[in-house]
């Protein structure tokens, strides 16, 4: 029992905590994941990046996922496509979003769902203006709205990968 409450302290810290974390490089801020379903096979998660002297994020991976890429929504026409992008630049001292309709990590192939109020592990390999690479590990809550309450519910419907 003692041990259960201790766990279960640890994870409502974690989840009440700011979920933001910074490397010398690049620090990350509102970070969380969209929760997922039963039979549902892949999920977006979101943050803010902002770099200090410009770098860009080259690869996301997670345990909970078969793949974990890079993504960008955009409107081309009348159509919003999906597509992974190879890198994303953090230009120096400006924040980028990654958020629902736009950039994003796409958590494709997933194991198991990703259930509300849980916690997944993301790592973030980012590359320093001088092509030195660093990881920065991260333990996103998930969630069914961004942290400032607006849904993602609509990122993925009709989207398929």
């Amino acid at each position: 029992m003692k041990k259960l409450f201790h766990t279960a302290a640890v994870f409502a810290a974690l989840l009440s905590a700011p979920a933001w974390a910074q490397t010398p490089a690049v620090k990350v801020e509102g970070a969380w994941a969209r929760a997922s379903v039963q039979g549902q096979k892949a999920t977006g998660a979101f943050m803010r990046l902002t770099a200090k002297d410009g770098a860009r994020l080259v690869r996301a991976e997670s345990p909970a996922a078969g793949l974990a890429e890079v993504h960008e929504m955009k409107m081309e026409g009348d159509i919003m496509k999906m597509r992974a992008v190879p890198t994303l630049d953090l230009p120096a001292g400006k924040t980028v979003e990654l958020k629902p309709g736009g950039y994003h990590i796409m958590l494709l192939d997933l194991k198991a769902p990703l259930a509300k109020d849980s916690a997944v592990p993301i790592t973030l390999v980012f590359q320093d203006t001088k092509g030195v690479e660093s990881k920065l590990n991260l333990t996103l809550p998930v969630g069914t709205a961004a942290p400032g309450g607006a849904t993602a519910g609509s990122m993925m419907d009709g989207h398929k990968h």
